[in-house]
């Protein structure tokens, strides 16, 4: 057994709940939820909690993903891996375990991740001879073996991912979106030119776009990230940047181009056509299990989770409802065989008969698990053969359908018009509010008052390294990104008064 030791200072304490979660459990909105208004961060900790998505590991900082929040990853995981293998990368897998000297040979990379390594010095009761480091992330490794398999422009573009865990030793934890250990993807590859790495980066900073808004059903700017955000040892850095229903942003995938600095650092070189050796040009790109939060504080309401539909383990759940006995056999058969319907046509649903719960209760059983459809079968729906079909995302008897029919095709058609509907809804009232929320600012008084309101700061920037450090220290805001897309008049920058040559985003984020 080997004992880890890690070089940041942490707290075990097995079997106990933060402080704050515990506090959380005893507060009440619905089935025990503190209302967003009220309190976000822990409305947050209350529908994890109630949603049983997760729970805190016995090690400070660490979490335990449960089974319905696991289910949400392998979803988005799912999502995530047709389109990796419909670009031409494949999956393989590298050690968890990366010599110390690997990290050293990268200036910036050791540099930029020291305080967050987990260092292992013995094994087996014996001190290593060099300590070895719990991956933080991959890139070390990756060219390691990269140089060994790539001798020949033939060899490349190398186009590989990796679903691994990765340990960060954070002092500040934060279920799903900042935690000690954590899951997610990194993709790896390494190319002849500089043209070709580019052409990859971006390529992969737009599939988490269509990720993002097309499953999450969550709107995202695209950018490029400044110097001091840029990841550590990147020529440049691309993200895709949420808002979240406290107006903080997430950064909620990155893709970076490291051109031929790891190549240099780990000789990963290649002859090309004309037998001339040449450093191969690389790109890494990520997303996490963060993503999941993401989910859950762009849109969850007082009520608990909302799901977009793609990303939902239960579509759709059916509640009978029968008061009476002599109605419970009809009700009953006719509930099940809208299941059967549904299940036949892929859909991903749940038949709720459990007894000794109300109607009631078991709507806000799945309304606070995020369920996108609620199908309602009681015995006038089975004399007039339609169900009732209710909408998470519209609270009420406004979100509330009656009289659809139960002939299964109808049936089938109308909930998957209904589910499409759903995300459609999901994504236009996220950018809505997010559009809302960013103010365009020519001043540093400007922008002082809208991040002081809460909002993104979006304006002309030409600022230095230290003036961006500057704008932090006053307003805990950071440079999300420059945005991809720009204007076409770009105003002079806020901060400075001087010509820019582009716009910045700024925001106060997790």
């Amino acid at each position: 057994t080997a004992t880890a030791t890690a070089t940041a200072t942490a707290t075990a304490t097995a079997g106990k709940k933060s402080k704050a979660a515990e506090e959380a459990a005893g507060q009440g909105g619905a089935q025990g939820v503190t209302p967003l208004s009220q309190d976000f961060s822990r409305w947050y900790l209350d529908v994890i909690r109630e949603a049983q998505l997760a729970d805190y590991g016995p090690v400070r900082g660490t979490m335990v993903i449960r089974p319905y929040g696991y289910r949400i990853w392998e979803l988005l995981q799912g999502e995530l891996d047709t389109r990796f293998k419909a670009t031409g990368h494949q999956n393989a897998y590298f050690p968890q375990f990366i010599p110390y000297s690997f990290l050293q040979k990268e200036a910036s990379h050791v540099e930029g991740f020291s305080p967050e390594l987990a260092l292992v010095t013995v094994g087996g009761n014996k001190e290593l001879e060099e300590p070895l480091v719990v991956r933080p992330t991959s890139e070390t490794m990756v060219n390691h073996m990269f140089a060994q398999w790539v001798n020949s422009y033939r060899d490349l573009p190398l186009l590989v991912n990796q679903w691994a865990n990765v340990t960060r030793w954070e002092m500040r934890t934060r279920p799903f979106v900042r935690t000690l250990e954590f899951l997610w993807q990194e993709g790896h590859t390494a190319h002849a030119t500089p043209e070709e790495a580019e052409e990859e980066t971006l390529q992969m900073i737009n599939v988490y776009r269509e990720v993002a808004e097309q499953v999450a059903a969550i709107p995202v700017i695209v950018g490029r990230k400044s110097n001091i955000e840029k990841f550590a040892g990147a020529v440049h850095t691309y993200t895709i940047e949420a808002m979240m229903g406290d107006r903080k942003a997430l950064q909620a995938g990155t893709s970076h181009n490291l051109g031929d600095n790891f190549a240099k650092a780990f000789e990963t070189k290649f002859l090309d056509e004309n037998n001339h050796e040449c450093y191969v040009h690389q790109t890494s790109w990520g997303m996490s299990t963060r993503m999941v939060g993401g989910v859950i504080m762009a849109h969850g309401d007082d009520a608990g989770l909302r799901l977009p539909p793609y990303l939902a383990p239960t579509q759709v759940v059916i509640v009978p409802i029968s008061r009476k006995a002599a109605d419970k056999e009809a009700v009953m058969a006719a509930a099940q065989g809208v299941f059967n319907a549904l299940k036949e046509a892929g859909l991903r649903v749940e038949l709720d008969d459990t007894e000794q719960k109300t109607p009631g209760f078991k709507f806000n059983f799945w309304e606070m698990k995020g369920v996108p459809v609620r199908i309602e079968v009681g015995p006038k729906d089975v004399a007039s053969n339609s169900v009732v079909v209710a909408r998470r995302d519209v609270p009420g008897k406004a979100g509330k359908e009656f009289g659809v029919p139960m002939e299964p095709e109808q049936l089938v058609g109308h909930v998957t018009g209904v589910l499409q509907s759903v995300h459609e809804s999901m994504l236009q009232a996220a950018t809505k509010f997010r559009d809302e929320n960013i103010a365009d600012v020519t001043s540093y008084d400007e922008f002082k008052a809208a991040i002081e309101a809460g909002k993104w700061a979006r304006g002309g920037w030409a600022g230095t390294d230290e003036q961006e450090k500057q704008i932090k220290e006053d307003t805990g805001a950071t440079l999300r990104c420059m945005p991809l897309e720009q204007p076409p008049e770009v105003p002079v920058c806020f901060f400075t008064g001087g010509a820019a040559q582009e716009v910045a985003l700024f925001a106060k984020a997790y």
